[in-house]
């Protein structure tokens, strides 16, 4: 059986001060059996007491009914501090010093742990310190270690307080927010969003208004203008009851992060996050959305059929949120045929995928297949880093080779990203940073043109 107690500093300090004066004792002429007889006399003494007092601290304890509550968020976000709060409740009159470290994820990093307390008997106490999660998925926290000094101080209790909790680790929706609120406020350009003005385009009908310098005579309801004494237009908004699909590369070259040591910033972070703002602004538009990964570990991917209506997002996220880049290559035709089993109508299917010059022909084929049945657009990750190498400055032989290797790659790239985009425009390539702008803006040129 453990025994939850370690020695306390009374203890401690207690056998330090026996043996300075055993030490004092063996200068002035004590024996060395007599000093040794005084030791284990002062030991036993200690050992005794130190016993008596854990028992005795012990079922004070147990009596005071100590409970730990945490007040936790529903869900964490990556890269997100959040501040939780313990509250510590006991009852009597007794009052107990302690340190408390609450058992929390190694996922989690932990500011303002271990903390110090002093607990008065018959009231609540509050402690608070902040996590981030660093990264996607299911996070656990265990109950919390706590060690209490016992009544005379002579050792410590080592309890456990609390209970097992779990929580999810979301995409960061502070992009999602953002853009929310600029469109509250007409604001989107701020971002990057291109905003048009949409009276009288698209094919289905909105609503009938007043007629504006620069409607469409054509649109002009004769039947209402002779009713109402003055000119009425029909206005126009975008189709809807349409379906967007995001088929997702969950493999190897996903797994890049050109800023390690920063949170949330892998390319595979920063395509969920350009999901989730993509996901929005079509669900708000009243198309539905869906999405399929690939790349993953045969059966082990993840399909979401396409749902309208905002709460959506929630569930969009919730299949995706632990979601992590693979090691495993990734197989483009067999994405294809798979997507092309499970989706059977026609859908606007963004791929999302960091491609090489050495996968042009299977994307090419794969590509081929979804057009068949779908509208495809294809967004390709460009990596940032290679931008900073070509523009640094020629300050040595060292940058010079490295400007003139990046300068090759990047050119590799670009004719390969050529070559697949003679055969179909439909494409886009853009920093991590920037892709969910990016899908935003094209989603709308594709809405505005009628294509899907």
């Amino acid at each position: 059986m453990r025994l939850e107690v370690i020695p306390g500093r009374g203890l401690i300090g207690a056998l330090a001060a026996g043996g300075v004066a055993l030490g004092c004792a063996r200068i002035a002429g004590l024996t060395r059996s007599q000093a040794a007889a005084a030791a284990a006399v002062w030991a036993a003494m200690l050992v005794a007491a130190a016993m008596l007092d854990y028992f005795i601290s012990r079922r004070a304890w147990r009596e005071s009914a100590v409970q730990l509550h945490r007040r936790l968020p529903s869900a964490f976000a990556i890269g997100v501090k959040r501040t939780l709060t313990l509250t510590i409740a006991l009852s009597g009159s007794r009052s107990w010093h302690c340190r408390l470290r609450d058992h929390t994820d190694p996922s989690l990093a932990i500011e303002g742990l271990p903390i110090t307390l002093t607990l008065a008997g018959g009231r609540a106490h509050e402690a608070t310190y902040t996590v981030t999660p660093t990264r996607r998925g299911e996070v656990g926290l265990a109950p919390a270690a706590v060690r209490v000094r016992s009544r005379w101080g002579l050792c410590e209790l080592l309890e456990r307080l609390g209970s097992h909790e779990t929580r999810r680790v979301y995409p960061d929706f502070a992009q999602v927010a953002r853009y929310a609120w600029l469109a509250g406020d007409r604001r989107l350009q701020e971002i990057g969003i291109k905003t048009y003005q949409q009276r009288g385009e698209g094919t289905d009908f909105k609503e009938l208004s007043e007629y504006r310098i620069g409607d469409s005579v054509r649109h002009i309801d004769w039947k209402a203008t002779l009713r109402l004494d003055r000119p009425i237009v029909r206005q126009f908004q975008n189709e809807r009851d349409q379906a967007v699909v995001l088929l997702i590369d969950c493999g190897r070259r996903m797994r890049a992060d050109e800023r390690q040591g920063s949170i949330g910033t892998a390319h595979f972070d920063q395509v969920l996050n350009a999901v989730m703002l993509l996901s929005y602004v079509a669900l708000k538009q009243g198309d539905a959305v869906g999405a399929m990964t690939f790349g993953t570990p045969e059966g082990a991917g993840s399909t979401f059929a396409p749902r309208k209506g905002l709460h959506a997002l929630d569930a969009l996220m919730a299949e995706l949120y632990d979601v992590q880049a693979t090691p495993t290559h990734s197989d483009y035709v067999m994405a294809a045929q798979t997507l092309l089993r499970r989706f059977a109508k026609r859908a606007l299917v963004i791929v999302i995928t960091n491609f090489r010059d050495e996968d042009c022909s299977e994307l090419g084929q794969a590509l081929k297949l979804l057009r068949s049945r779908h509208l495809v657009l294809l967004a390709s990750l460009r990596e940032t880093v290679v931008r900073e190498l070509i523009a640094q400055p020629l300050l040595s032989a060292e940058a010079s080779v490295e400007v003139a290797s990046a300068h090759l790659y990047e050119q590799g790239r670009r004719d390969a990203f050529n070559r697949i985009a003679a055969r179909d425009a439909l494409m886009l390539d853009a920093e991590p940073e920037q892709l969910g702008i990016e899908l935003v803006n094209r989603y709308h040129a594709v809405k505005r043109a009628g294509l899907i």
